[in-house]
């Protein structure tokens, strides 16, 4: 059985083991939790590379040895050699994170299908089973929250901030912020947002009155 959590990554130092298109696909992530990745290996995909010039990631230009892994937060094998990953968690300290690609039996930690919308985060998990099945719903619901939740997010964020300051009624309080989360708010540019936050703050200062 498996706990889900969100980590925050930044600073945490994450070794991947591999330089092809799965470590790629799990470096990106990273990046965008803005963690400490080091790559171990011989080669590096094209656009792993860039970002090492980039300096964005460091590089281990060798093979995988115990050592490598000391220290660290985050542990993923990423490699197509089997014997590799598996040496890489016969390598790792128990209260290491260790995720090996397609062996969950190996890992202590999996990685879900996750995509965003700003500060909203949606994760779909199988347990490890049928990552392929994660994938396609991800996609699903990707294309069911689409770009406009991420300005929604903020609007919603910056309002229960006023919200929280402006309206002392614990009961006024969540009438408001369960009004922001109707349709017409996600649907409605910045400016109509604005004004009808607005308004529902006033209706709440006329009945003080």
């Amino acid at each position: 059985m498996y706990y889900s959590v969100m980590l925050k990554m930044k600073g945490k130092k994450t070794v991947v083991i591999g330089g092809g298109k799965v470590a790629e696909r799990k470096i990106k992530a990273l990046l965008d939790a803005c963690a400490d990745i080091t790559v171990v290996s011989p080669h590096l995909s094209d656009h792993l590379f860039r970002l090492y010039q980039e300096e964005k990631i460091c590089w281990k230009q060798k093979m995988f040895e115990k050592k490598d892994v000391a220290g660290a937060f985050l542990v993923i094998a990423a490699t197509n050699d089997k014997h590799v990953n598996q040496q890489v968690f016969q390598s790792c300290e128990a209260h290491q994170l260790v995720n090996v690609v397609d062996a969950p039996e190996n890992s202590n930690i999996i990685m879900p299908a996750t995509f965003k919308r700003g500060d909203l985060v949606i994760s779909v998990s199988t347990s490890g089973k049928v990552p392929g099945l994660a994938r396609k719903i991800k996609n699903e619901l990707a294309h069911q929250f689409d770009e406009t939740f991420a300005s929604y997010m903020q609007f919603l964020e910056a309002s229960r901030k006023r919200i929280i300051e402006e309206v002392d009624d614990p009961d006024r309080k969540q009438f408001i912020l369960r009004q922001l989360l109707e349709k017409k708010f996600l649907e409605a540019s910045d400016e109509e947002r604005m004004k009808w936050l607005d308004i529902l703050l006033q209706q709440k200062s006329s009945t003080d009155d």
